[in-house]
């Protein structure tokens, strides 16, 4: 189930906005959001004997069952029609093509982290789907052996040594943390691979990336155990730790299949 948080991560990405305004929103909900946790901290004590990160345990837990009330209202039927009148083949060129994009992500991001050789790897991934794949609809790499390897702006800054901050859940995003909602909005102003896409093309561009994203994830519910929120934290917070150290974190046993 490791792939799952990695489909969760890309799920996240989805709010890289390509348009100018859009991104604007985001930074203001972004912003709005954080000056509320920082003004509304959760004073239970019990909040704090489970993840000591988790201050805004209360916010938390109401944008948490925001997420799911929105993803079971709007998201399951749409990636339902989506299955229905999609054949297989496609739905794996799909996800096969906004991978393929993301590897410039990785690319940038093993760069800034001075790994040469994963950032080689990068580039030759991208070449060769971008090519011999059909501009990423097969891909080609992972046959040949190099598999993804995802990183983003967060684990950038983690391996420099900025600490994750407090947990956080953003509307429609989900698990986060200060140091990777932070990076996110600024690798969503800078995103290279967004300028030169034209307006009118963004919103069909996103609204595909979305219910690939959520066709990917599946019924993730099925694999939680205990209190969703809480589950869904610890595998969050562990697989960042684990993506940040490059797997010098070990899993919980509860974990080891997530």
């Amino acid at each position: 189930m490791v792939n799952k948080l990695d489909q969760v991560q890309r799920w996240r990405g989805f709010c890289v906005a390509p348009s100018a305004s859009l991104r604007l929103v985001l930074v203001a909900l972004t912003l709005l959001f954080v000056t509320a946790c920082a003004s509304a901290p959760n004073t239970d004590l019990n909040a704090y004997t489970f993840v000591a990160h988790d201050p805004y345990q209360n916010m938390n837990r109401q944008v948490f069952a925001f997420n799911e009330s929105f993803d079971k209202a709007v998201l399951v039927p749409v990636v339902s029609g989506y299955e229905k009148v999609t054949p297989d083949i496609v739905e794996t060129g799909v996800s096969n093509f906004f991978s393929n994009l993301s590897d410039l992500n990785n690319f940038v991001n093993h760069s800034l982290q001075l790994k040469p050789i994963k950032a080689s790897k990068d580039i030759a991934r991208l070449a060769l789907n971008s090519t011999v794949g059909l501009l990423g609809l097969i891909d080609v790499a992972s046959s040949l052996g190099l598999h993804q390897e995802p990183e983003d702006f967060g684990q950038t800054l983690g391996h420099w040594g900025v600490s994750s901050g407090p947990y956080l859940v953003l509307p429609f995003v989900g698990p986060s943390n200060f140091r990777d909602a932070g990076a996110q909005l600024t690798y969503s102003l800078n995103d290279p691979t967004k300028a030169y896409n034209p307006v009118a093309g963004d919103i069909p561009a996103i609204a595909l990336e979305v219910i690939d994203l959520r066709h990917q994830l599946g019924d993730y519910g099925s694999f939680m155990s205990g209190d969703p929120y809480e589950f869904m934290r610890e595998a969050y917070i562990q697989r960042r730790q684990y993506l940040v150290n490059d797997g010098m974190v070990d899993f919980d046993d509860d974990f080891d299949d997530f």
